[in-house]
């Protein structure tokens, strides 16, 4: 493995994860598409390296070396940066830009790197300064809740919270339900079918394009079938 790490959840509301990682050698792995944005602190050679990353519209590859210590810190759907339009994001890395010390440029301020320790201090400031907001309506379509708000404002609100469409959204988790059940064995023919995709080409074509890979790919070698 290039990369060990390990992950916790945080007690903010706006995150759903923090991970912390070295790189033990260079890698360029595909990387599945990504429906949620981050912050990433890297550290290497004795430099500090600050991004916003993504999301992700489709599968690509990631480039990194190694000696590199990584702290990713991963946002729920619908939170967002105001002054950081979340279209200007996609398919991206954003640098932030490095103050003195271990310190960085946000919004005119600056701001100590977090650590897999204090992270969730950090984000508690964030909000406090109302860097961090979350859409109630994003929100609440994505936990199926909306009933009565006009389609064209769901539309605008997911395109200013997150980039992209709820569709979209829902694609890529598709894809990764998807991935998720071919890898514990499910066929081919049940994914497609318990999922709703029209045929086994339609689910090829949305693993290629959102996990990088085929189902045949994914399936564990013991549930292969092997011709005689």
């Amino acid at each position: 493995m290039s990369i060990v790490y390990q992950t916790r959840p945080s007690d903010s509301p706006f995150v759903e994860s923090i991970t912390h990682g070295y790189t033990t050698s260079d890698g360029a792995p595909t990387r599945p598409a990504e429906t949620n944005w981050h912050m990433v602190f890297v550290k290497t050679q004795g430099q500090v390296h600050n991004f916003v990353v993504g999301p992700w519209t489709e599968a690509g590859v990631v480039n990194y070396w190694a000696g590199a210590e990584i702290l990713w810190i991963r946002f729920k759907l619908g939170v967002f940066i105001p002054h950081l339009p979340a279209q200007h994001l996609l398919n991206r890395e954003t640098a932030l830009p490095a103050a003195t010390g271990n310190a960085f440029w946000l919004k005119g301020t600056t701001w100590q790197l977090p650590d897999f320790e204090n992270a969730d201090t950090f984000l508690q400031r964030l909000a406090h300064d109302e860097l961090l907001i979350c859409d109630p309506i994003v929100d609440a379509a994505l936990q199926g809740h909306l009933s009565d708000t006009p389609s064209r404002t769901v539309r605008h609100r997911f395109l200013r919270a997150t980039g992209l469409s709820q569709k979209h959204i829902q694609q890529v988790e598709r894809a990764q339900q998807a991935a998720a059940l071919l890898q514990q064995g499910v066929s081919i023919l049940d994914t497609v079918y318990e999922l709703g995709y029209f045929d086994q080409p339609h689910l090829t074509r949305s693993l290629k394009r959102f996990i990088g890979t085929t189902p045949a790919q994914l399936i564990p070698a013991h549930c292969q079938k092997v011709d005689s």
